[in-house]
């Protein structure tokens, strides 16, 4: 198939000025993850693009107050497993925010809410499917799956279940998230935890009975240490003790004390490591007659994307493509900010994350995508699924 590659090129070339149209206009219809309103109309569009483009597709309702989840497949009949393309469609910004159609592009880098965090990514992806089918490509099937609900962690959504159900059992998947300025793609994404802790002391009179006091805020001054403790460079892992409350004025023993804990990690025992070490520095007391409870949720947010052999083998893959046709070597990079690439990889499926165009500076007004890359990665996208089949985890 890779035969047809100079014509799937001569495509996407052809369809510039169409590509970034779209994505133009995916921009200036804004919407952040909690106005369902706005970002239900851009899952509207893109059902209409992807539909007109052959895609079978249907908007998943994925909770009463969550923005509609897109799916889809193209050559559902074909043999072979499929290439899955994932991502989303809202954005951290409010409409509005940036005033009546933000989307602009100056020396060649375009700018605007999602222009790079990802909505430049879907564009891609759809261009990559039309331009396979120009060439009559029917290797295998190809899967969309975008959620609207992404930048805050699908909470209050279904739309990890939609993922959990569509993204097993494929060849290759691509979750077009924004492209890193380096031109690395991601190959892991840490996975966050959250830890409430509070320690109950006994409070008294700072002068006349300061004896009788447990003080609290001590108390978990020495367990902060005993947490903070937990980090480890050498495997990715780090425990941030990140907020801290307690006490009510200076003239009195504390009697409570609260801690919110953030930790990341890169690998799975390293979550269940981290989790006993907590439980038991929480049974620990510095100080007589106080007591500590902890809570937090290991279910929340997003699965850990773990580095695997099948993410290597298909970076190593891309690369022995890409360089092939003439583009830059991708080099491998774990992430630590979540992604829906962490659905993939659980469910067994080689994935590359971070596969839109390059840029810098997504969650703020400086977000910025280089205009050039959107070709440039719709070329390689194309020819990696054009050569899938010498793919070893593919067939």
């Amino acid at each position: 198939m890779d035969k047809y590659y100079d014509q799937v090129a001569s495509y996407i070339d052809a369809h510039r000025d169409e590509m970034v149209a779209l994505w133009r206009d995916l921009v200036n219809m804004e919407g952040s993850s909690v106005e369902k309103e706005n970002v239900d109309k851009v899952a509207k569009r893109l059902y209409d693009e992807f539909t007109a483009a052959g895609v079978q597709c249907e908007l998943v309702d994925v909770g009463e107050k969550s923005p509609v989840a897109l799916k889809g497949i193209i050559g559902a009949d074909r043999p072979g497993k499929p290439v899955i393309f994932g991502g989303h469609y809202d954005t951290v910004f409010k409409a509005g925010t940036f005033g009546p159609n933000p989307f602009k592009i100056v020396d060649g880098k375009a700018y605007g809410p999602g222009c790079l965090d990802m909505k430049p990514g879907i564009v891609i992806s759809l261009y990559v499917i039309k331009a396979l089918e120009s060439v009559g490509f029917n290797e295998r099937p190809i899967k969309i799956i975008y959620a609207g609900d992404e930048e805050i962690g699908h909470n209050g959504s279904t739309a990890r279940e939609l993922f959990k159900a569509e993204g097993g059992g494929g060849a290759a998947a691509f979750n077009m998230e924004t492209g890193l300025i380096d031109n690395c793609l991601c190959i892991g994404r840490k996975k966050g935890v959250g830890y409430f802790v509070k320690v109950h002391g006994k409070g008294a009179h700072a002068g006349a009975a300061f004896d009788q006091g447990r003080n609290a805020i001590i108390e978990m001054a020495h367990k902060m240490l005993d947490f903070a403790a937990l980090t480890d460079f050498s495997k990715g892992t780090t425990v941030n003790c990140g907020v801290i409350k307690g006490g009510t004025v200076s003239n009195a023993v504390p009697e409570w004390c609260e801690m919110e804990i953030d930790s990341r990690y890169e690998r799975v025992d390293e979550i269940e490591r981290v989790r006993l070490a907590i439980e038991e520095i929480c049974k620990k007391n510095y100080i007589d007659g106080t007591t500590t409870t902890v809570e937090y949720d290991l279910t929340r947010g997003f699965p850990l994307f773990e580095t695997t052999d099948k993410t290597l083998a298909l970076l190593d893959f891309v690369n022995e493509v890409v360089t092939k046709h003439g583009f830059a070597k991708h080099g491998g990079k774990t992430q630590g900010g979540a992604s829906d690439a962490a659905f993939f990889s659980t469910l067994g499926t080689p994935v590359l994350c971070s596969c839109g165009p390059l840029g810098e500076w997504n969650h703020t007004d400086r977000e910025y995508a280089i205009v050039e890359t959107l070709f440039d990665r719709a070329k390689e996208i194309s020819a990696v699924i054009l050569n899938l089949k010498d793919f070893k985890y593919a067939n």
